[in-house]
């Protein structure tokens, strides 16, 4: 297979350590205060009877007992994110250095795998030709949920039958909540396999005291951010476009806001504030509106803006309407189904509460058919298909426009619309996440070789050199609460949302005016790899301000 130059000098990248595994997977264990969870303590305690209330744990270096020989599972869970195969060769090196003979098998295509018994052994030659490279293409992931009684029977019978005494799932929340579920399950029927996770999604919405970040949220947001300061360069050299650009994140704005912190654009939405206000539809395109207006007064009929993915579900009036619309389309499926397109668009709005109706007009003609026509399995709206910043584009259009017959607009208004995803799911790791990930997995291997399950890999103080990491692990049910999901109560690791008190975002409040006014871009350029630490070893904006005392 051909490589590209770059490839070539990553795979000679040699991720940095803790000093606490510095010397191996054989470490200290020191032991804090039983734990509680952030959330319905009592239900949560009666659902995890085993695993409740272990200890957060911190490592030393200092273990010296010989490990017996051991074989692991290693599972990759949900969408991609960089980083993912630093933490599998993190895991075996990890394993490698407790005893020589530890085997590790990959569980193919996620969870599913687990399930239909589809697995391959990693070896030295499999896990070198991965080293620092983006994507999950070494084992794959999927999405199938560990959650049922007859999937962790499967899993017992099939881990059983390799001789594998301990699982690592590297997943989100949802995942995360599976192998807690898991390693209830396990240990409660005495069955001696041990489960720990790791903290992986782009999104950034997997964190808290312990977990300063999930892995592959600095990679992604830098991939995101050079295009957003490549795309403010070409706006400041065309001066006739507004670019809205809209990013990952359907649940929580964290990559949004950093990438606003990276590269300082017009605007920036923020979801959690726009529920925080309740703001309305009419109120965004307000606002945006008058930031445009106030630019062209200025001379400059160009600009960036930043939206994210899951801003549409943040908007009470369209979270009501989609509500609606999902009832009333799934009750006359046959009906609406035989219906020409345009013809289901004048079913809804005959339909929908007044309320909803009206906010439903004020749609452009292309959302209103997406919000119709495109529905899951379910027969629910899928709303992570709206093009919202083509909807933004369009509504601020037509105010302006409004606005120009008030003679309160005599600029121009010309749009390009982006939608950054995909883009950088796979990206090759920062060398933060090079570094982040490897210590996660090689952790893993410490939490195995300690004896513990039900535990997430923690690696802490990271906005320091790697030599003052601390490494360790959080029992998973500590970040559990209860939702509800289909009609039914489900304990799940809680989501971590924009704060709006925190640092990142005051930071951001504080500045936004100024950069709303001024075209203050920032082009943060690339990823580097090598050279100076100033330039390759950053830490993300938000984790900075974060950290900050």
């Amino acid at each position: 297979m051909s490589i590209s130059p770059l490839q070539k000098a990553r795979a000679a990248y040699a991720p940095k350590l803790p000093p606490a595994l510095a010397g191996g997977a054989n470490v200290k264990v020191n032991e804090g205060v039983p734990t509680t969870a952030v959330a319905d303590v009592e239900k949560i305690r009666a659902i995890f009877k085993t695993t409740f209330g272990s200890p957060v744990l911190t490592f030393e270096a200092g273990g010296s007992a010989a490990a017996k020989a051991i074989n692991v599972g290693v599972i990759l869970s949900g969408g991609q994110a960089p980083g993912g195969h630093n933490v599998i060769a993190g895991l075996y090196d990890g394993l490698k250095s407790l005893n020589k003979t530890n085997k590790l098998y990959g569980f193919l295509k996620g969870p599913d795998g687990l399930v239909k018994d589809e697995y391959m052994e990693l070896t030295d030659a499999i896990i070198d030709a991965h080293r620092n490279t983006g994507g999950f293409d070494m084992i794959g992931s999927g999405r199938t949920k560990l959650e049922t009684d007859e999937q962790f029977e499967a899993a017992r019978r099939h881990c059983e039958a390799l001789g594998i005494s301990a699982l690592v799932i590297i997943g989100g929340d949802d995942s995360n909540t599976n192998a807690c579920m898991l390693a209830e399950y396990f240990k409660s029927h005495s069955i001696p396999i041990q489960v720990i996770g790791c903290p992986k999604t782009i999104d950034g919405d997997l964190k808290n005291e312990w977990i300063e970040t999930s892995f592959g949220f600095d990679t992604a947001c830098r991939v995101y951010s050079e295009l957003i300061g490549n795309i403010g360069r070409d706006a400041n050299s065309a001066k006739k476009y507004w670019h809205f650009i809209k990013l990952m994140g359907r649940s929580a704005s964290h990559i949004a806001l950093e990438c606003a912190l990276q590269t300082q654009p017009n605007i920036a939405i923020i979801s959690e504030e726009v529920a925080e206000k309740k703001m309305t539809l009419g109120q965004i395109v307000d606002e945006i509106a008058a930031v445009v207006a106030a630019r062209s007064a200025a001379g400059m009929n160009f600009g960036v803006a930043l939206i994210p993915e899951g801003l549409i579900e943040f908007v009470p009036e369209i979270k009501v309407l989609i509500s609606e619309l999902n009832d009333l389309l799934a009750a006359n499926a046959e009906k609406v189904d035989a219906m020409e397109k345009a013809d289901k668009v004048k079913f809804a709005l005959a339909n929908l509460t007044k309320e909803s109706a009206a906010v439903f007009a004020t749609l452009p003609a292309g959302i209103q058919m997406q919000l119709c026509n495109d529905r899951d399995p379910h027969g629910n709206v899928q709303v992570s298909l709206i093009e919202t910043e083509k909807m933004l584009a369009e509504m601020v259009a037509t105010k302006l426009k409004a606005m120009k017959a008030e003679g309160k607009f005599n600029g121009k208004f010309s749009t390009q619309v982006h939608f950054f995803g995909y883009e950088g799911r796979c990206a090759a790791p920062s060398n933060y996440d090079a570094d982040y990930c490897y210590s996660l997995g090689y952790n893993a291997a410490a939490l195995i070789g300690a004896g513990r399950t039900g535990y997430m890999s923690s690696v802490r103080n990271t906005t320091k050199p790697a030599s003052e990491w601390i490494a360790g692990g959080i029992p998973i049910t500590m970040m559990m609460n209860i939702e509800r999901r289909h009609g039914h109560d489900k304990p799940v690791i809680r989501k971590a949302l924009v704060e709006l008190d925190g640092k990142p975002f005051a930071f951001f409040a504080s500045k936004r005016g100024e950069w709303a006014k001024e075209t203050a871009y920032v082009y943060p350029g690339p990823i580097q790899y090598f050279g100076p630490s100033e330039v390759c070893d950053l830490v993300t904006k938000t984790l900075m301000l974060e950290q900050s005392k």
